[in-house]
């Protein structure tokens, strides 16, 4: 079985030719902070050993190990995964060109024939301490977890192409130094993130059905957002240089739905007069995932000098969020536990794939409780 994984990265390349790298390194693009390229990586893996070892794989009495299988496609796909940039026309030139030749119109065209098969389009952004193929991975394992079958998806017949940004987090240990290079790295790449949110939009306002060209037309499939962990942050940047860039007085709604896992932002981000309020303009459904027993969390509140963390309790006062805003609490299933990566556990897997699918916050067929408008505690 061939996977095919799509990326956007303002990482530096690896090897003498940028068109095809050997990989991506743990600094910017040599062309500047916000400078993106897109491309594709190809990966053949045993489809068998996929299937037995992981996706149907019982892992904390859920069926689903898609943190083993992250681990298991970063290793292979170091060893034999094959990397295509699209070529783009702009590097070097100083002249105008032509929309249609950019590289991001040449991706974003590809992708419109995958969503032409009814599949939905996942984009994911990655946290701290992530190198390039960790990145790949763990955004080849979630479109394995999103697509696999299960009760809640016998019925279905979309499926899902995860969409990687990788923007250059150390990937190593460094105590806080590491930390802190990354969040400034995060900060630089939201940047790149909010350039790559209006591509797309000037794309997808070509897609109108009043277009004259029928090869471009709206496909109904939806686009959705998954951040994890600092990832989120990288997101915050992002919506405040949107902010800068658009001239209109909300943001453009790209996405169905926003998933913010494990985020690594303040507590009371999401509320008026604060960094992230606009945030449920981009989308339809903004769904925050956290775990009161988050390591990762504790220690970026007190190691790191941090304010509570929206990934560690949810929101400081859910009853301050946007209508639109809704909280899944995940510590009844991980409790304690170490993982900081838990989106890619089964049963959280599942429920974010019920959320794509349009199953209502408060549908009483979910696995856990409503525990108020706005709080769901999976179980």
């Amino acid at each position: 079985m061939k996977i095919t994984l799509y990326y956007a990265t303002n990482r530096n390349h690896q090897g003498n030719n940028r068109w095809e790298p050997e990989g991506y390194g743990k600094n910017f693009s040599s062309d500047r902070n916000s400078n993106l390229r897109f491309g594709k990586v190809e990966l053949t893996v045993d489809e068998k050993i996929i299937e037995t070892d992981y996706l149907t794989k019982t892992k904390h009495k859920r069926i689903g190990d898609g943190i083993g299988l992250s681990g298991y496609l970063t290793n292979l796909a170091k060893k034999h995964a094959k990397i295509k940039a699209y070529k783009d026309i702009t590097t070097g030139s100083k002249s105008h060109a032509d929309v249609d030749k950019l590289a991001s119109t040449e991706l974003f065209q590809d992708l419109k024939k995958i969503m032409d098969e009814k599949q939905d389009i996942m984009i994911n952004i990655h946290g701290f301490n992530v190198g390039w193929w960790s990145a790949v991975g763990s955004a080849m394992a979630l479109e394995l977890m999103l697509n696999r079958e299960s009760i809640h998806q016998k019925n279905s017949n979309k499926s899902v192409t995860v969409f990687l940004f990788s923007w250059p987090s150390n990937g190593e240990m460094m105590k806080d130094r590491a930390y802190s290079s990354d969040r400034q790295d995060a900060t630089d790449s939201g940047i790149a993130v909010a350039r790559g949110f209006l591509k797309l939009r000037d794309f997808l306002m070509t897609l109108r059905p009043q277009h004259s060209n029928p090869a471009l037309k709206e496909c109904g499939q939806e686009l959705h957002l998954l951040c994890h962990s600092m990832g989120n942050f990288v997101f915050e940047n992002a919506l405040a240089s949107l902010k800068e860039n658009t001239s209109q007085s909300a943001l453009p709604r790209l996405f169905k739905n926003i998933f913010m896992c494990a985020p690594d932002v303040a507590d009371n981000v999401l509320e008026k007069s604060e960094p992230m309020q606009n945030a449920h303009e981009l989308c339809r459904s903004l769904n925050i995932y956290y775990n009161r027993g988050d390591v990762a969390m504790y220690i970026s509140d007190y190691s790191k000098g941090n304010s509570e963390r929206l990934g560690h309790a949810g929101a400081a006062r859910p009853e301050h969020l946007h209508n639109k805003i809704y909280q899944v609490d995940c510590s009844n299933i991980v409790g304690g536990m170490t993982e900081h990566s838990y989106y890619l556990w089964g049963s959280v897997n599942e429920d974010i794939v019920e959320r794509m699918r349009g199953v209502c916050f408060d549908d009483e067929n979910r696995q856990g409780d409503l525990k108020s408008r706005n709080v769901f505690e999976l179980g």
